[in-house]
């Protein structure tokens, strides 16, 4: 028995094997890529100035907030313009009544209210450069004393626009 084994193993020796053929490859790349653009969103608060005496001895004082979202370092500006009523303009801002009176108002873009805040980019608009979160941005509104003017509601709307 050991020369069958022995023959056994002389045969299976000898026999042509086949190999598994060796693994071959190769390879590529591509390139992944993306185009973030800036972005801008804008919301606005009402400003509501409460109740106006003529009398007074100072300017009715109002405040509102805007808050500007945009994508991080994105430049950007904030216009108002001058309201809906008839004979408006940004540096004579008018609300009216329903009987058409017109109650004279203003909105600057700091707190001494000296600066009037405009329309026109890059002369009476505020900048700012986005974060990627909210930003706050205070509207400062006056109503001059010694208007005299019927007792009524006055209103106007303001359309705020972001520049980037």
């Amino acid at each position: 028995m050991n020369e069958r084994r022995l023959a056994v193993f002389v045969m299976l020796a000898v026999l042509p094997w086949t190999q598994a053929p060796a693994q071959q490859s190769t390879s590529t790349t591509f390139r992944v890529s993306a185009r973030v653009n800036a972005v801008c969103e804008i919301t606005a608060s009402n400003l509501g100035f409460g109740v106006y005496n003529a009398q007074a001895g100072s300017p009715l004082l109002g405040t509102t907030l805007l808050r500007a979202t945009c994508t991080p370092n994105s430049s950007y500006q904030i216009g108002l313009n001058e309201g809906t009523s008839p004979g408006a303009t940004v540096n004579q801002r008018r609300m009216v009544s329903a009987s058409t009176s017109v109650l004279n108002y203003q909105l600057y873009s700091d707190s001494a209210r000296s600066s009037i805040w405009g329309n026109t980019p890059g002369t009476d608009t505020v900048t700012g450069v986005g974060t990627g979160l909210p930003q706050d941005h205070t509207v400062f509104g006056a109503i001059p004393t010694a208007q005299v003017v019927p007792a009524e509601e006055y209103a106007d709307t303001i359309t705020v626009r972001i520049y980037y």
